[in-house]
């Protein structure tokens, strides 16, 4: 019998796992530069807490039963369990709060996909108690960064605004608007086109379904049309946030306005996003405003701010792979310590730990198989090992550069 991992799962090898760690650590890199500080929440959570949001399905869940606490879920995403922590075990910490993650998360596939993927690892950002479009372009400008620091080609930002989209639904009525809407989130136009709406409607659906493209274009269609007071105001501050993008950064952003992006997620509430691969087309990451998501886990119920995002190492790791950007071997050994005779077996480990303890990381293997001279040196240079330490009995080392 050959053992292998669950359906949907898979082994990550030293390669993939050294690849995997570059993309984490340019990430990172940007998160400390702007000041945000590494949060780690627990894998597991009450299904209370998961399916407060009201943005994920319970059938996506991988559930565990749990006789004290109840049944408790591994974590699809990590936006909610940071909102818990943050109001329960955070609140006398100054403000605003910029935390950042990097994290493995679970979804159950569909009856009809056995075997999809299960388990995913993300890195991204969540920006507390902090609102208004200055926060938003904050992290709007380091997912920029993120991905230009990762030396990727071809990318874009579809950016939509979740509160103007739902002003502009407010036309029309009660029976049909949610049916519009969910049209225009799974881009369905055949079913939008199909709906039972006076051609006025129709006409107004059409247009929304269609407002995407170069920002200046988007907001010129919208300035247009009739929008009610807090309709004006959205598309004022988006309008303001488009310009402090364009603005604020060194090189431009390839940004795209998108008003039929709704997210996935229920809770959002302002802008929503997506980082996209053109070629091969994949959805990198995504993000967006949830202003009434921390609230839910609040022990009064205090509403509070929140924007974030999260990005999907698998599919960066996908792109990069094309561009040879990241390691193509693992990290090869900077030593190898060989103990010429049984007597110097001691010496060899003595010596290979004062190797170790230097200043800088310095990888030292030890010779175990007691090979001959000529293979030891051909194994070296071929596994890119810089130098040999030959001991002694008496522990005197000869050091030979490859």
């Amino acid at each position: 019998m050959i053992h292998q991992p669950p359906a949907g799962a898979r082994d990550l090898l030293p390669l993939e796992v050294a690849q995997k760690r570059w993309i984490a650590s340019r990430l990172q890199a940007v998160f400390h530069r702007w000041g945000y500080q590494r949060i780690i929440t627990s894998t597991l959570e009450s299904m209370k807490t998961l399916m407060a949001g009201g943005a994920i399905r319970r059938s996506t869940v991988l559930q565990l039963e749990d006789s004290v606490e109840g049944t408790l879920g591994l974590r699809p995403e990590l936006t909610a369990s940071i909102a818990r922590a943050a109001v329960t075990r955070m609140a006398g910490e100054a403000r605003p709060q910029r935390l950042y993650y990097r994290a493995n998360v679970f979804r159950r596939p569909t009856a009809s996909h056995h075997g999809r993927q299960i388990e995913f690892y993300q890195s991204g950002v969540e920006l507390l108690f902090a609102e208004g479009s200055l926060a938003d372009g904050e992290v709007l400008l380091l997912l920029a960064e993120c991905l230009q620091n990762l030396g990727l080609e071809q990318w874009y930002l579809v950016l939509g605004e979740v509160g103007l989209t739902r002003s502009l639904l407010s036309i029309f009525p009660d029976a049909v608007r949610e049916k519009v809407r969910s049209c225009i989130a799974r881009l369905d136009r055949v079913a939008l086109e199909n709906l039972s709406l006076s051609p006025p409607l129709l006409e107004r659906a059409l247009l929304l379904f269609d407002l995407r493209g170069k920002p200046e274009d988007v907001l010129q269609k919208v300035s247009r049309l009739e929008l009610d007071e807090a309709g004006q105001q959205i598309t004022s501050d988006l309008k303001s946030l488009v310009e402090l993008l364009k603005g604020s950064s060194s090189t431009s952003i390839p940004l795209i306005l998108d008003l039929s992006l709704l997210g996935t997620m229920d809770y959002y509430t302002g802008i929503v996003f997506e980082v996209v691969s053109p070629s091969p087309h994949r959805v990198l990451g995504k993000g967006g405003r949830y202003d009434r998501l921390l609230e839910l886990y609040h022990p009064q119920q205090e509403t509070q701010p929140g924007v974030g995002f999260a990005l999907n190492l698998e599919d960066l790791h996908a792109c990069l792979l094309l561009s040879q950007q990241l390691p193509q071997n693992t990290p090869a050994s900077h030593w190898l310590v060989v103990p010429q005779v049984p007597q110097a077996e001691a010496a060899a480990f003595v010596y290979a730990q004062k190797l170790r303890n230097s200043e800088h990381l310095v990888r030292v293997e030890i010779e175990l198989e007691g090979r001959s001279p000529e293979v030891i040196r051909e194994d070296a240079r071929r596994r890119q090992i810089a130098r040999i330490a030959w001991i002694q009995a008496d522990g005197t080392p000869t050091i030979e550069t490859l």
